[in-house]
């Protein structure tokens, strides 16, 4: 793909001179004006930006203010025809890489474009290269030893130097993208950019176009010509999220590619060769679509070279206690407070609940018990509810089946405790982690009376016993009496 030129000039002869000059070897946009080039800048990223100093309206050192300040940074040459040293120094100070004075040497243009260029590439390779130094885990930030991870990971490393289009599958909240970032980054495109489409976000028209681009006129409100994902990950990576959400003319434009690594901007009849790996995600049954009509056959034959599935956090159990110590570091030093202390009950309750929201639902567990209790004890009783539903209760109540929060248990559970006078209940955990009858039992009590949110003769029932008992209880220890 060429690199990207915007010429401003309020001069005709002067930008239509520079475009015909230039054009052989770069994408050239022109501007007649600071505001027609703002507009270019909004819509698109160049490589370049060559712009007059004075112009009617704003002059050209608001240019460079304005495509220094974008997130893809241009390299910035100056040019006028009234050059002097003051002037020359404040575009050196705002940013610009060098001045040129008029008539411009088109040699000499073209000495300070490679140049520029080169310089810009370095600084990028430099930034990627300082992003990937500071991720705090060796292998794209993410962070888990269990076996499932473990077989994902190994799967990634075999994979990733090679061309093949890559299926991830697995439910919301896994990590689809950091595996995908994961593969660009051990792969040979790791110098390349990564670009994240999410399709489920746009709709059909603007998925089209944000995917492919659009020629000027393609459709109302296409002033400028637009690159699209596919051109902005020319020697990199392409990541397509939510995949079984795109449309059917979107899938032929797909399939077009992925058989002929070519594309066509909206409104354009030009093919356009491209060097891009593609990884998309989904977590939708595509097999399932291929044969609801939903999805094309062949589309899915094209996507499913390679496929990774994804483990939910349930069958990573052994990863969550990392992920809740790396998550609450992090959320503690973005608010700027000491993480909080999680005690050994609430972590054990954690680890024994399912999590269907994955990692995100974890991610805004640790972000919320930051914020409340900042630096403080998170014990389980600290924890909402819903996260306690799969906690597993004490070996012998009711069974001892994991996960079982019926009101039927809770008093199976108390009657047994009530009852039977036995050695001390082990409760879940470490080896030697186990509690006396007594502790159990103001366990439970503590239990029916956050369940009933305080509500005394709910918690009786709960617990199996008279509401006589409860308050006998409550009374035999006087600090469970703040749960009312």
């Amino acid at each position: 793909m060429l690199p990207s030129v915007l010429i401003v000039d309020d001069e005709k002869h002067t930008r239509e001179g520079l475009r015909q000059a230039l054009e052989d070897n770069y994408d050239v946009a022109v501007a007649a004006s600071a505001d027609e080039a703002f507009n270019l800048l909004d819509a698109q990223p160049f490589d370049a930006v060559l712009t007059d100093l004075r112009m009617p309206g704003k002059s050209g050192l608001k240019v460079i203010d304005k495509a220094l300040a974008l997130p893809q940074r241009p390299a910035v040459i100056m040019m006028t025809a009234y050059g002097n040293i003051d002037t020359a120094v404040e575009a050196m100070k705002r940013g610009a890489v060098d001045f040129l004075t008029k008539p411009v040497n088109l040699e000499r243009l073209e000495v300070l474009l490679q140049r520029a260029l080169k310089s810009k590439t370095l600084e990028v390779e430099v930034k990627q290269l300082h992003e990937r130094l500071d991720a705090k885990f060796s292998f794209g930030g993410i962070i888990g030893h269990s076996e499932a991870l473990h077989r994902l990971t190994e799967q990634v490393r075999l994979v990733a130097s090679s061309k093949a289009t890559i299926l991830l599958e697995g439910e919301s909240g896994t990590g689809k993208e950091l595996i995908a970032q994961a593969v660009h980054q051990v792969s040979p495109r790791s110098r390349g950019p990564f670009v994240a489409v999410h399709c489920a976000a746009l709709s059909e028209n603007l998925l089209e176009s944000e995917l492919f681009g659009h020629e000027r006129g393609a459709f109302t409100g296409a002033t400028e010509r637009r690159l699209g994902r596919f051109e902005t990950a020319d020697g990199g990576t392409l990541f397509l999220d939510e995949i079984g959400e795109i449309t059917a003319s979107t899938q032929v434009k797909l399939l077009r590619f992925l058989e002929t690594r070519t594309i066509e901007r909206v409104g354009g009849g030009k093919p356009i060769a491209l060097d891009v790996r593609l990884v998309a995600a989904t977590n939708r049954h595509l097999e399932r679509m291929v044969g609801e009509g939903k999805l094309r056959e062949d589309l899915f034959f094209r996507l499913n070279v390679v496929r990774l599935v994804m483990p939910p956090l349930r069958d990573r159990a052994d990863d969550i206690p990392l992920l809740l110590a790396h998550y609450l570091k992090f959320f503690a030093k973005e608010n700027g407070t000491p993480p909080p202390n999680l005690e050994a009950g609430a972590l054990r309750t954690l680890c024994a609940y399912r999590w269907p929201g994955n990692i995100r639902e974890l991610r805004n567990f640790c972000e919320n018990a930051v914020v409340m209790h900042r630096g403080g004890k998170l014990t389980e009783y600290d924890i909402d509810p819903r996260y306690r539903e799969n906690a597993p209760w004490p070996a012998g109540a009711n069974g001892g089946g994991a996960g079982n929060t019926e009101s039927g248990s809770v008093a199976a559970s108390a009657e047994g405790l009530t009852t039977r006078r036995a050695a001390p209940l082990a409760l879940p955990g470490p080896a030697g982690a186990s509690l006396s009858l007594e502790d159990n039992e103001k366990r439970l009590l503590r239990e029916a009376l956050l369940k009933s949110r305080g509500n005394r003769t709910e918690a009786a029932k709960l617990m199996g016993v008279s509401r006589r008992t409860l308050h006998r209880k409550i009374s035999q220890w006087p600090e469970l009496d703040t749960l009312d």
